[in-house]
């Protein structure tokens, strides 16, 4: 099963045999303190500068998101698709909450890219979000990512997680969505306040893998959240959640690039380490 996306003129496509996806984590407000400040000041060159930095890294995919206090989002957000849009030609996992945004997003999305194809980020197993979504990604032919938590919040067990999933893709192709049009987060959690977070997570996307064959992403780094050396365990763990079904991981592009690639090799999805190499010589020239 492959998911197909694509911005202006790029198409990126996910898939099992094919090598990880990278999608480029550090346009997001939400986590950031100075690209909030700059969109309060009503300023876009910060994410401008970090579109570039992150496609010059190495992303195949940018995630944006604007969701911080005093920001509107449903004014920056489609602003910004615009932006990176016009700024770098890779395809877009719009992240926001906010329907109304989301909508306004996808229609700029629509305008700039008419044969292209953004993620949506994210719908999940609550009704409002299944009600909402799915409709708007059918409308504007968007992919969505489709987060294992529901109107109980997050399951404790694999099993449950599979069966939210289960039930958004059921949803989805109810909607006209097709399954390659899923993206599916099992969702990474904090081993610091639950020794089994970590097991969980990766029985939960061994499952959704051998049961329902679609591609899945994951944000890794909630995983380490409040322990030290923070970057040795996110790659540890980023490393067994790939070799277990995550083929499009969310994360720092600029850090995790070469040592994802590695994995590839070893995976055999980079046929004698061959795009490994070239990108070592890239590098090093």
């Amino acid at each position: 099963m492959e998911t197909i996306l694509g911005s202006r003129e790029t198409t990126v496509v996910i898939g099992p045999r094919r090598p990880t996806v990278l999608i480029g984590e550090k346009i997001s407000a939400a986590a950031r303190d100075d690209l909030a400040r700059a969109l309060r000041e009503g300023d876009l060159d910060p994410l401008r500068q970090e579109a570039e930095k992150q496609v010059a890294a190495g992303a195949d995919a940018l995630e944006v998101n604007v969701g911080a206090p005093g920001v509107n989002e449903v004014e920056w957000l489609p602003q910004s698709v615009r932006m990176i849009l016009e700024t770098v030609d890779v395809p877009m996992s719009i992240d926001t909450a906010d329907f109304e945004a989301l909508e306004a997003a996808l229609v700029t999305h629509k305008e700039l890219a008419p044969e292209g194809k953004p993620l949506i980020n994210s719908v999940n197993g609550e009704e409002r979000y299944l009600e909402a979504i799915l409709p708007l990604a059918v409308e504007y032919g968007a992919a969505v990512i489709g987060m294992t938590l529901d109107d109980d919040g997050i399951p404790q067990t694999p099993e449950a997680r599979l069966a939210v999933a289960r039930k958004i893709l059921e949803r989805a192709e109810a909607e006209g969505l097709p399954p390659q049009d899923v993206v599916v987060d099992c969702m990474a959690l904090s081993v610091s306040t639950d020794p089994e977070a970590g097991r969980v997570t990766l029985e939960a996307i061994r499952r959704v893998r051998e049961e329902l064959g679609v591609n899945m992403t994951l944000g890794p780094r909630n995983v380490s959240f409040g322990l030290p050396e923070r970057e040795k365990l996110d790659q540890a763990f980023t490393a067994m959640a790939i070799l277990n079904g995550v083929n499009c991981p969310i994360v720092d592009v600029s850090q995790d690039r070469r040592f994802i690639m590695g994995i590839d090799v070893i995976l055999g999805k980079d046929e004698q380490g061959l795009r490994f190499i070239e990108d070592y010589r890239e590098q090093s020239e």
